[in-house]
């Protein structure tokens, strides 16, 4: 049986880094890119045309907790498809799990879950594998992670967690002035498995160390870390010059102030990514939450604790796009990368995802000119339509 492509006609795409007009793009059978070229009539005359909205490619949200009311720690397939319903809606196409820190058998079930999860399949974005957000953290910046559930590192203890996660556990975040920490950064990173530097009051020369052992960034920065000083300069100093640091922001304005993300990004250009941290009060009224062993309150989208600390947001990746392009002053493109390309390449996915180009994952999204979400697809396949409408083809005059 020969395969009869099929064609996205829309009235520009972005095509890596740079804006094609009028484009079409090919999907293959299995849901990858065959080809981006210029509509040409004769050439395209069988093709499905979406009208005035651009083609980008999909956002991946590398730390998320929940949304709508629904938590990672739910440990239930149930959550995990409300949130991926709910993310491919805000043109989100793929994410990463993640944990906080609670007892070791909650944990276990949420990672046993995301791999169920990820093994059947979910009705939006796509799950990525799970990220271990706790419990190898120090007590002075613990954010709104319990420190009687801390624990001192161990590589076996890590390996049982993979083997839960079905091997599904992609990123371990970490304090690394922790005892043994570059040891397991090593061992992780042996496995293929990104470690990040969080909830920590590592000094720069620990954080340089571990980087330089393999870690691949730091969590949410500014937040649950020692910061900059002229003197000391701390977690923050060494995620933005190291040349191998991703930094995971949360551009909502709460967190982190716009001055501090243009420091950052001024500093770490391109390696800062754009990461939500949203928790199940996401989309949701204001009101009484949890988050992991945490009850929380939210207020005007703002979520604390009851000692006032910070727990988790309620961003959305699409709103952090906004927000940057609007505080830093940037082209949509530059900024839009940052939530898709840049989490690809620091979880080794840039050759499948996070830009529309030949070869890759049909993992997209058609956005109006005010930025809304028109559609979603993840692998070529439709999962979210704003306005569901027979497909039209384009017509020849």
């Amino acid at each position: 049986m020969v395969f009869d492509p099929f064609r996205y006609r829309a009235q520009r795409l972005l095509h890596g880094d740079t804006w094609l007009n009028d484009a079409v793009l090919t999907l293959d059978s299995d849901g990858g890119i065959s080809a981006i070229e210029v509509f040409d009539c004769a050439k395209h005359a069988k093709v499905t045309d979406l009208g005035a909205v651009s083609l980008m490619p999909g956002m991946i949200d590398s730390h998320v907790h929940g949304a709508k009311g629904c938590d990672v720690m739910d440990a239930s397939h149930d959550s995990l498809n409300t949130m991926s319903h709910f993310f491919a809606s805000l043109g989100v196409t793929a994410f990463v799990a993640t944990t906080v820190t609670a007892p070791e058998a909650k944990i276990v079930a949420a990672l046993q879950q995301v791999a169920q999860s990820k093994q059947r399949g979910v009705i939006g974005a796509e799950i990525l594998g799970a990220y271990l957000e706790g419990p190898y953290f120090t007590e002075k910046n613990k954010g709104a992670h319990p420190t009687e559930w801390f624990r001192e590192l161990s590589t076996s203890e890590l390996d049982n967690l993979i083997s839960y996660s079905d091997n599904q556990l992609v990123t371990v975040a970490l304090a690394p002035e922790k005892r043994g920490a570059l040891d397991v950064i090593r061992h992780l990173k042996q496995q293929g498995i990104k470690v990040m530097l969080g909830h920590t009051d590592a000094s720069y020369d620990q954080v340089q160390a571990a980087l330089d052992a393999g870690a691949s960034g730091i969590v949410h920065c500014y937040n649950g870390m020692r910061g900059l000083h002229h003197r000391d300069p701390g977690v923050v100093g060494a995620g933005l010059t190291h040349a191998n640091s991703y930094v995971e922001m949360i551009a909502d304005g709460h967190h982190v102030h716009p001055a501090a993300i243009d420091v950052a990004h001024r500093c770490c250009g391109s390696r800062m990514t754009l990461i939500t941290d949203a928790m199940c009060a996401t989309g949701m009224p204001d009101g009484q939450y949890t988050l992991g062993e945490y009850q929380v309150q939210m207020q005007q989208g703002v979520v604390t604790t009851d000692t006032g600390s910070l727990a988790g947001s309620t961003l959305t990746l699409l709103q952090a796009v906004k927000n940057i392009q609007r505080w830093l002053d940037m082209p949509l493109e530059q900024a839009w990368l940052m939530a898709s390309l840049t989490p690809a390449k620091s979880l080794g996915l840039q050759h499948q995802l996070g830009t529309l180009e030949v070869g890759k994952r049909a993992s997209m999204v058609a956005i109006h000119s005010d930025l809304s979400i028109a559609k979603t697809w993840v692998n070529g396949r439709l999962v979210f339509d704003a306005v569901a409408m027979p497909s039209q083809e384009a017509l020849c005059i």
